[in-house]
């Protein structure tokens, strides 16, 4: 694995691939778990070269304390990412990926400001924008994003598609431990009674006859704040907190 801290590196080693050989990537912000190595897993499956990328992108934390207690373990991550043949890992700084400041971004006017985006201002924007500007820095063919977030997916695949980006966006299924909690890096900064009450929120939110009926169960259980549930399209969202710890999860109905 060849790892790049200089986007201007990359973008050497970028034009100097082979054009036959078709590309994934796998856009991250560290502190990679099982959930993580699965959309790396189906890279490494489909495409001939895969790219992954860990950059904590603070233009999407809408909550300062939550951008500092953000888990980062690099070390580690580099080691499971070889172990697993990703080809190149790229690692940005903050002055590589906004030159600008953030002063240009994208913005979408609609869905990014229900569910997640309702509480979060601004995250969206964020998101959006940092995976804009991965796309065209990596020009992969495919991309693979977990459905864990799944707002997030459906917002970057209308994104690729309104601004006519070569990209195919791959949704990834939710990885869930034993317990059924579905993984995120944030589940590590839960302690052992966080964990309990998080595998409450996700059998609760799988087995809740309707969103009414799910938010009333959590809101009647001690250490879980409710953010939002919501049934749309076919799919159960929601999102509490648990020890300080936003927890999101979705189930298809």
């Amino acid at each position: 694995m060849q790892t790049f801290q200089s986007i201007r590196d990359w973008q050497g080693m970028r034009r100097q691939l082979p054009v036959q050989e078709s590309i994934g990537f796998v856009p991250t912000m560290g502190a990679l778990h099982e959930g993580h190595f699965s959309l790396v897993e189906h890279s490494t499956a489909e495409c001939d070269i895969t790219v992954v990328s860990i950059f904590v992108n603070p233009t999407q934390f809408n909550d300062p304390g939550d951008l500092e207690h953000y888990p980062r373990d690099l070390d580690s991550d580099a080691r499971e990412l070889e172990r697993r043949d990703v080809d190149f890992l790229i690692l940005p700084d903050f002055d590589q990926i906004y030159p600008d400041n953030y002063r240009y971004r994208v913005t979408e006017s609609s869905f990014s400001r229900e569910l997640c985006g309702a509480s979060r201002p601004g995250h969206f924007d964020g998101v959006l924008t940092v995976v804009m500007k991965l796309l065209n820095l990596v020009r992969p063919d495919r991309a693979y994003f977990g459905e864990k977030d799944f707002q997030q997916y459906l917002l970057v695949k209308d994104m690729v598609d309104a601004f006519f980006m070569d990209a195919a966006i791959v949704p990834c299924a939710i990885v869930r431990d034993p317990d059924g909690i579905a993984l995120s890096s944030r589940n590590r900064l839960l302690s052992p009674a966080g964990k309990k009450l998080a595998q409450r929120f996700a059998r609760i939110l799988r087995e809740g006859a309707s969103a009414s009926a799910v938010r009333e169960q959590l809101e009647a259980s001690d250490g879980i704040e409710v953010d939002y549930v919501v049934d749309r399209d076919g799919r159960r969202f929601g999102a509490v907190h648990v020890e300080g710890v936003r927890l999101i999860d979705n189930v298809a109905l």
